[in-house]
């Protein structure tokens, strides 16, 4: 019985890797450069590396401003897959191209003339004495940098989601690996400054970044221009931006909702990393190391939720409601599974990894430390990412904000500052308390799933 319910046949875990090794594969290259950088960068020294953490956590917020965006559209688009509605794509893209560039230009501004303070917040002594002018100056000049890519990552954001979400998920593969392909050798060869190139440090790493998402877009859109008779809703993309309006309608009352619920959470986020950085500058740079890794060995599972979000949204638009509860089950079932060799992988190197960085022995104790925490509740956190891709398929947006911004600001946030002002808390208390809390998310998690609300078919009421 249980093997039945939560244990599928060699089909069905053949047709979810079809969906999610792709899009795990290209998160996982992508997060292994982002790694060598960080490593690269963390050769530098503490420094540099803080400041370029700090403005990745920045710009965090933008890119899960622009996921969410296009998320409330991507729902759209993987129902009328399910439909086979051709048209009803093409309104989604178009819809999605619109709403990054609009992103973009607002995120440049809100960069481009408030950076400096933003960075400032996450200027704190520590208990290793660290310049922190200098960080700060290693930091701006690589935002002003990284602007440049925000455009250019919105839209290929927009055109391989669409990909995605219609079943082609090698192609934004491909692109993704090129990027990183890029983003890697110029990294090594404008930091180092090696083969005759110009040593330019976080800089370097900057405009790597940079050229990287010009490759990955470039890539998309020839892509898409030589196979537009594959995919048909790429013709006439541009011949109009009119759209239907019930559309728009529905599109706005799951996508600006999803959109803010994306920058909430990030936004969330950042405070909580910031929260951290009350503790000093020394634990900014082992936020950083232990992040970058994480991340790294998180790809597997929380790829697999987006898969899954694809999935279920599909057999939803098909009105195909009891096999999208039984793969619903099973799914969770295998995220879990899949956390646990996350779990075991982490623990294994956590001992290891922080050593490869020039930075002081404090942080690296305390990356150590970090790494090894967050392993022991990876399986909490795989049941909490299914269940924001299970709920948000069918649409439904409020419970999606509730469970994933709200909480987040109504319980995490708090709980991280209170740690440090009111408990007086080390760093070690603090951190494990906060992420503790991955075990209420979980719970609620399971709960929403089990109510069956989410199972809804949104594309037939346009």
């Amino acid at each position: 019985m249980f093997k039945q319910k939560f244990i599928g046949d060699k089909k069905f875990y053949k047709m979810v890797m079809a969906v999610a090794l792709p899009i795990a594969l290209q998160n996982f290259i992508t997060n292994f450069v982002n790694m060598l950088d960080n490593l690269m960068v963390g050769r530098l020294g503490t420094e540099q590396m803080s400041g370029v953490a700090i403005v990745n956590q920045l710009i965090f917020v933008f890119n899960l401003a622009i996921f969410g965006a296009i998320s409330g559209a991507g729902i759209y688009t993987s129902q009328f897959y399910g439909k086979k509605d051709n048209e009803g794509i093409r309104n989604t893209l178009r819809l999605k191209i619109a709403i990054c560039v609009i992103i973009a230009v607002i995120g440049i501004a809100i960069f481009a003339f408030g950076g400096g303070f933003l960075i400032d917040n996450f200027l704190h002594e520590g208990s290793e004495k660290v310049d922190l002018e200098l960080t700060r100056q290693f930091a701006v000049s690589y935002l002003n940098i990284i602007l440049i890519g925000l455009v250019p990552f919105a839209l290929s954001q927009a055109i391989s989601g669409t990909l995605r979400e219609t079943g082609e998920t090698f192609v934004p593969m491909v692109a993704g690996f090129m990027a990183v392909a890029v983003n890697c050798i110029f990294n090594f060869l404008l930091i180092f400054g090696k083969f005759g190139f110009p040593q330019l440090g976080v800089n370097g790493a900057a405009i790597a970044t940079v050229l990287s998402r010009y490759v990955e877009l470039i890539i998309l859109v020839v892509y898409a221009l030589v196979k537009r008779d594959r995919f048909a809703y790429f013709k006439g993309l541009f011949k109009t931006f009119r759209m239907p309006t019930s559309l728009l309608i529905g599109v706005s009352k799951t996508g600006i909702p999803l959109m803010l619920n994306e920058f909430f959470w990030s936004a969330g986020m950042t405070l909580l990393s910031n929260s951290y950085s009350l503790h000093g500058l020394d634990v900014v740079a082992a936020y950083s190391i232990s992040s970058t890794v994480i991340n790294l060995l998180n790809t597997f599972f929380l790829s697999l939720g987006v898969a899954t979000g694809i999935i279920i949204g599909n057999l939803l638009g098909g009105d195909k409601f009891d096999e999208a509860w039984d793969y619903t089950r099973k799914l969770v079932v295998f995220s879990i599974f899949i956390s646990l060799i996350v779990m075991l992988l982490l623990m294994g190197i956590s001992g290891i990894f922080p050593k490869f960085y020039n930075t002081n022995p404090e942080s690296k104790a305390i990356a150590t430390y970090f790494i090894r925490t967050a392993a022991i509740f990876m399986p909490f956190v795989s049941i909490a990412n299914s269940s924001y891709f299970i709920i948000r398929s069918g649409g439904k947006v409020i419970v999606t904000i509730l469970f994933d911004s709200v909480y987040i600001f109504a319980l995490v946030v708090p709980v991280a500052f209170a740690m440090f002002y009111v408990f007086h808390a080390s760093i070690y208390v603090a951190y494990f308390v906060v992420v503790s809390l991955d075990i209420v998310k979980s719970a609620l998690g399971i709960w929403l799933i089990r109510r069956k609300k989410w199972l809804n078919n949104i594309v037939d009421k346009i």
